[in-house]
């Protein structure tokens, strides 16, 4: 009874999981048969246990909000390498090692969310693909993945700080299955627990799409004094048509809306101009496909005093440094039957895998950097530094992947 005082969501404040053998005070005890369910909010999902060597999921109701989760990994008989992702497979650990018999403690903060906006019906505007998105319901799902993952033990409890909140189109987005990436889901991995990020970013989306479908409008509903805002649109409202459309019309209309209501709420925002997309000239020199709409950010920017991260030009540099056929390894470009029921290559030249969106994210994080961001204090030791003309090697970004994939496209590829 003491230990179900402690994990019963949701009046209980703290919740305590104990994954290895025999039990542990005050912490409730997972099983094999521990399933996620209607007849208990926590446990195991998504139809997988536990099994050496393979990841697993484990969900736990909760309402939304910020929530630190502090993680006991390792195991008594065997080394152990870790990586965590949560939700919509948001990288927050990876290839944590502990060798046999020894336990490290690791701690990260997740955000949940659901479409709420107000008390009633007034709901964010979700697309047919986001229905059984794990970013939108009422749980936190952990996949438990890596070479020998071992988890031994986890607590939950809600944190007050600051919130990253993301608002973006499909290369910022969370994406749900293998091979696609886009950076918002790596950032997580590269801040520490003093602040929480909170990707609301969506494939398709436009400036003025994000604002009317009630994202940007969920979004201020949490935001506080002390949080941010980072806004990366440009590649599909580029394709939008009318007389009142265009970079330097309602894109940058789009912006300035979200920059000031993001003001008023006491917190900053920071424009990130969008990443070229993969085209080269014969001279292996990256074409500008985006016309007018970096440069269009880039004047508001300097007009309304915002933050600038550069990812446009950042990306150009990094795309020429890897070459035409090298840049093909960060973007989803695999031959057919790479992946389970593929009948046709995927050739994307948009959309990045993990290993590009790590790069992309790093991108970012240097933009941060170089611009003194306040920001820049929560970026983990292990980031380093980065040069988009220097970019990682593949094999050197090891990042075990999700057992789901999907052939299907993002909106607006």
């Amino acid at each position: 009874m003491l230990a179900a005082l402690f994990v019963m969501p949701v009046s209980a404040k703290k919740y305590r999981f104990h994954f290895g053998d025999g039990n542990k005070i005050c912490y409730q005890k997972v099983n094999p048969n521990t399933i996620y369910g209607s007849h208990s909010s926590f446990g195991y999902d998504l139809g997988t246990k536990p099994c050496v060597g393979n990841p697993y999921f484990f969900s736990v109701d909760l309402p939304e909000g910020n929530y630190r989760v502090t993680m006991v990994l390792g195991d008594k008989n065997r080394k152990t390498n870790t990586t965590i992702k949560t939700e919509s497979r948001r990288l927050m650990l990876q290839n944590i090692v502990v060798p046999e018999g020894k336990f490290a403690k690791k701690t990260f903060n997740v955000n949940i969310r659901n479409k709420m906006i107000t008390s009633g019906t007034d709901t964010v505007r979700t697309k047919n693909r986001e229905q059984n998105k794990l970013n939108w319901d009422n749980k936190l799902t952990l996949e438990i993945n890596g070479e020998k993952p071992g988890l031994v033990s986890m607590t939950i409890e809600p944190v007050d700080v600051p919130t990253v909140f993301l608002a973006g189109n499909s290369t910022v987005v969370d994406q749900d299955d293998e091979p696609w990436c886009g950076w918002g889901q790596i950032l997580p991995r590269f801040l520490n627990d003093k602040v929480s990020v909170a990707n609301y970013a969506e494939s398709g989306e436009a400036g003025n799409s994000f604002i009317s479908a009630k994202r940007f409008a969920k979004i201020l509903t949490k935001m506080k004094k002390g949080d941010y805002l980072f806004i990366e649109f440009g590649h599909n409202d580029q394709k939008q048509e009318g007389e009142n459309k265009g970079p330097y019309k309602s894109y940058q209309k789009s912006l300035k809306q979200m920059i000031d209501e993001t003001r008023k709420k006491g917190a900053t925002p920071i424009l990130v101009t969008p990443m070229n997309r993969r085209s080269f000239d014969e001279n292996g020199k990256i074409i500008n496909t985006l016309g007018d709409f970096p440069d269009a950010m880039r004047q508001l920017a300097k007009k309304q005093n915002v933050m600038l991260v550069d990812l446009n030009s950042m990306s150009k540099t990094l795309y020429e440094a890897w070459g035409d056929e090298a840049s093909k390894k960060a973007f989803v470009h695999y031959p057919s039957g790479t992946f389970p029921n593929q009948t046709q290559p995927l050739a994307d030249n948009t959309h990045f895998n993990s290993y590009g969106g790590y790069e992309i994210c790093k991108c970012v994080l240097k933009g941060l950097i170089d611009n003194g961001s306040p920001l820049k204090k929560y970026i983990v030791n292990d980031f380093g530094t980065f040069d988009p003309a220097h970019p990682d090697k593949e094999e050197d970004v090891i990042i075990a992947p999700t057992p789901f994939s999907s052939t299907i496209k993002p909106d607006g590829n």
